[in-house]
């Protein structure tokens, strides 16, 4: 975790203790919940006391806030950049749904804190990351329409259809492990299909 957080983080302005906040906090916000996690308890995994912890974040909620935001952020930049070399609209859906599934896999521990831990955020910081979440949003339901309106994919209903293939995305985090026997890349081709299949593609090539 902490080689992550060293990357994700490689341009942030927080200290090699701050991030190895960051590490801890995810790990035990992955592995117990947010609010089963104590304040004390994180900077406790690294061996601190918890008053010095505050000298780098105000409180457990602000760390949550730091990892949202961050991996939403990477989200949305992964998904934006999955499909910018085709024209196609089946093909861009693949791309997009194969490339966030990847996400999903590679990063569940974060994914889990991103996606099941919002409402331990203050309000404020929440609305930053409901935007985020309606810009995800968005990237896929364009897409969507464009392939309805050009008669390449089919959808009774472009919102409804298009948290139904971002859930088949983001619940990748909920189950996946690293030792299962399916790589990142094999859910993502496996849930490309899917999300085709779920929109009306019969014969499913992926061209990637």
């Amino acid at each position: 975790m902490a080689e992550l957080v060293n990357d994700w983080w490689a341009d942030s302005p927080y200290s090699t203790v701050a991030r190895q906040l960051l590490a801890a906090a995810i790990e035990l916000f992955a592995e117990q919940g947010y609010h089963a996690t104590k304040t004390r308890d994180i900077p406790a995994r690294i061996g601190m006391s918890t008053g010095a912890m505050y000298a780098h974040f105000r409180s457990k909620e602000d760390l949550l806030f730091e990892i949202s935001l961050t991996g939403h952020r990477r989200g949305v930049a992964t998904l934006a950049g999955a499909a910018t070399d085709v024209a196609d609209p089946a093909d861009q859906l693949a791309r997009m749904v194969r490339a966030f599934s990847v996400y999903h896999a590679r990063f569940h521990m974060i994914g889990k804190i991103v996606h099941y831990e919002l409402y331990g955020m203050t309000q404020e910081h929440l609305a930053h990351v409901l935007e985020l979440r309606r810009h995800t949003a968005t990237l896929i339901e364009d897409v969507i329409r464009r392939g309805v309106e050009s008669d390449v994919l089919t959808a009774p209903d472009v919102t409804g259809t298009g948290r139904a293939v971002l859930s088949l995305c983001v619940d990748v985090a909920r189950w996946y492990h690293d030792h299962r026997d399916e790589t990142p890349q094999e859910i993502g081709d496996l849930n490309a299909q899917l999300a085709l299949r779920m929109l009306g593609v019969e014969e499913v090539t992926l061209g990637y």
